[in-house]
């Protein structure tokens, strides 16, 4: 039998967990698919660029980055996408929620997404458009967003367990700090509307993320009562504000469905 010692490559000399946290930024930022500039990378993660370039080459020798040296763009590499195909092969939902997705963008004829979460974010794996889609960056397959920061990641947020909340909005908080992307936001804020999301068994978001749209969601929730997922509708605040009470019955009547089909498979 190795030890451990043996089992560790001499490029794997990250032991200081800081720089593991480091490390794992930089795969989040690059698992959108998107190709990204250094510079990029190190606002999304909050690390100088040095820091990003010494991790960066570190993780390409590991095959989890890949870099362009014409372009000197940072993409994913083959083991990240690995990673990811073999988390998605243990926990699915995309197979699960799509009739769903499919039901509430006809009934709605707004934009019907699926969000898990990652850590202290969520990450879009699904969405099927309607007949009135709105065009924003947060609408496309792959995308992150800081739990809080849009109807389903808010959704996701508040139906965590209290004390992992309050840590995730401590760390939602300081990121939102630095980034500065979303001023309206703050960590008052997403406690007050994780607390109505809650009171009321859906959430709601409009005008915050981005001017004049807006977003509702209900949690797909395990057996553990922790959320799994989150299906949302994202439309224009006007077409959420009229529609508020059916939107939420629509959605929480299909994450119940997708509670029902995950509680049958575990």
């Amino acid at each position: 039998m190795k030890s451990e010692s043996a089992v560790l490559a001499p490029s794997e000399s990250l032991e200081a967990p800081s720089s593991v946290a480091k490390a794992c930024r930089i795969l989040r930022a690059l698992a959108t698919g998107g190709a990204l500039r250094l510079t990029d990378i190190a606002q999304a993660t909050g690390l100088d660029k040095a820091t990003v370039l010494r991790l960066a080459e570190m993780l390409a020798r590991e095959g989890f980055v890949r870099r362009d040296d014409a372009s000197k763009l940072y993409r994913g590499g083959p083991e990240l996408q690995r990673a990811g195909a073999a988390a998605l092969a243990q926990f699915d939902p995309r197979a699960m929620a799509r009739p769903s997705l499919l039901r509430l963008a006809g009934a709605f004829e707004d934009t019907a997404i699926l969000s898990v979460p990652s850590g202290t974010e969520s990450l879009c794996i699904d969405l099927e458009l309607g007949r009135y889609p709105i065009r924003a960056n947060y609408l496309e397959v792959g995308s992150r967003r800081l739990l809080g920061v849009g109807a389903g990641s808010l959704a996701l947020l508040a139906w965590l367990p209290p004390r992992e909340q309050e840590a995730a909005l401590d760390v939602v908080a300081a990121q939102l700090a630095r980034d500065r992307r979303y001023p309206r936001i703050t960590r008052a804020l997403l406690a007050e509307r994780c607390a109505e999301a809650r009171a009321r068994g859906y959430a709601v978001l409009l005008d915050v993320v981005v001017e004049r749209m807006g977003g509702i969601a209900a949690p797909i929730l395990g057996a553990d009562g922790r959320p799994v997922a989150a299906l949302s509708i994202a439309a224009l605040n006007e077409r959420i504000g009229e529609r508020e009470a059916e939107l939420a019955a629509g959605l929480q009547r299909e994450a119940a469905l997708c509670q029902t089909l995950l509680q049958a498979k575990t």
